[in-house]
Formats: structure tokens, sequence, C-alpha cells
């Protein structure tokens, strides 16, 4: 039962940095339109998404 839980933890935790650097890429995209300054938010993930929510 322990392994289960640990298991459908890290799934979880994979898929909501994986959101969380597709939500920052995608934020910064349309918002500097450069493809570099995606990629280094994305790096941030969701340091970049709390930031510009702070931020704008």
């Amino acid at each position: 039962m322990e392994e289960n839980r640990t298991t459908i933890v890290n799934k979880t935790v994979k898929k909501g940095i994986s959101f969380g650097s597709v939500l920052a890429m995608v934020i910064s995209y349309t918002t500097w339109e450069s493809i570099g300054w995606a990629i280094f938010h994305g790096l941030l993930s969701w340091i970049y998404v709390i930031y510009f929510m702070l931020a704008h």
C-alpha cells in the first residue's frame, strides 16, 4: 500500500513540474516573443509563473 502511494505521488509531482514548465514557456513566449527566454523561463518553471502573476 505504501509503495502504491509513493508511485502516485511521484507521478503527480512529475506532471506538476511538467505543467509548470509548459505554462512558464507559453507565458514567456507570448510576453517576450523569444524562444531563448521561453526556454530559460521553462527551466525556472513555477518560479516564473508566480513571478508573472505577482508582477502583472
